[in-house]
């Protein structure tokens, strides 16, 4: 019985992170809109921190918790997820053309910070690890609040740099829904009172059905946590991609995955110092190596529909190692 609660918490939560989110987009991007910010500022602040909304709660809950596990593995299982898995079935859908601004800054960008977060914690695994006895669920590193902090920095710059390069092409983004002042502040508190309700279920339980099957919390947050946060970037580029804005499709996953990476560890890193452990630092390893073959797949412009299965089939083919190891 108490397993069966703990599954209906679970989904509960992924509802109200969903829906909260939305509620947030809504209510942000009315307000904004009423102090005249431009729709295309909006899309690019707002909008995309409301999708990495629920893994930013999940991840934030999972450290001030002490469940570091999770606050990794949900960011990296994210990423993977939208990488292989949204874009594999956008690109089944309808060939995705890429945007060059996303292929020649974006997707590059993205690669560089999984290198260098990578790089970084690789320093204390290589100062404190024996390879010849370490186990998948041994502390290896750490990622220290000094690295949050970098990677803050960094998304700052980035996010400047966004702005800036979309203030000077003057291309408006879709016409924001303006409510009323009242109404726009009601669903940004109302989404992050969502949010956050919905972030601590959602880690309270995965730990719960965690131990109860005996799975590390590495693996339920690279899979179930993971795929569950990753669900408004589904939703949003399956429904682009199905309506033919394949750009908008890309660029919410590639925006995503930044955000998962400077934001989400850089706030969760900042709140506590995050130990990782081995098999996070394999799993960000096949980050690299995938976002890498993506990106080659990209470089004649369109990832057709034979490149989305082989991501599709990657994906599972991960997730099958995840389990078994």
């Amino acid at each position: 019985m108490q397993m069966v609660l703990q599954i209906v918490l679970l989904v509960a939560g992924f509802v109200a992170l969903i829906k909260g989110a939305d509620l947030f987009v809504d209510g942000s991007s009315s307000l904004a809109a009423i102090f005249k910010v431009p729709s295309i500022i909006i899309g690019l602040t707002i909008v995309a921190m409301g999708t990495s909304a629920p893994e930013l709660a999940v991840s934030t809950s999972a450290a001030i918790n002490g469940s570091n596990e999770i606050a990794v593995s949900n960011v990296v299982g994210s990423n993977l997820f939208n990488l292989l898995m949204v874009l594999g079935v956008c690109a089944l859908i309808k060939p995705l053309p890429l945007d060059n601004v996303i292929k020649k800054r974006d997707f590059p960008f993205s690669i560089i910070i999984t290198i260098a977060l990578f790089a970084a914690l690789g320093v204390g695994v290589l100062r404190s690890t024996d390879f010849a006895t370490v186990k998948m669920n041994d502390t290896v590193t750490t990622l220290e609040r000094w690295m949050g902090i970098a990677l803050l920095v960094i998304f700052v710059i980035y996010l400047i740099v966004l702005i800036r390069s979309a203030l000077k092409n003057k291309t408006e983004g879709e016409a924001v829904k303006q409510m009323s002042p009242l109404k726009s502040v009601l669903f940004i508190l109302i989404g992050i009172a969502l949010i956050v309700a919905g972030g601590h279920f959602v880690v309270e339980s995965a730990k719960y059905i965690a131990a109860a099957f005996g799975m590390s919390e590495t693996l339920i947050g690279l899979t179930i946590v993971a795929v569950g946060t990753s669900l408004p970037e589904l939703v949003t580029s399956v429904v682009a991609s199905r309506k033919g804005e394949n750009g908008l499709a890309v660029g919410n996953v590639v925006g995503s995955n930044i955000f998962n990476i400077l934001l989400i560890l850089g706030v969760s890193g900042t709140i506590h110092p995050i130990r990782v452990n081995f098999a996070s630092m394999i799993d960000i390893a096949i980050l690299i190596a995938t976002s890498i073959l993506v990106f080659i797949f990209a470089l004649r412009n369109k990832i057709n529909r034979p490149q989305g299965a082989v991501m599709i089939l990657i994906y599972i083919a991960t997730m099958v190692f995840a389990i078994v190891r």
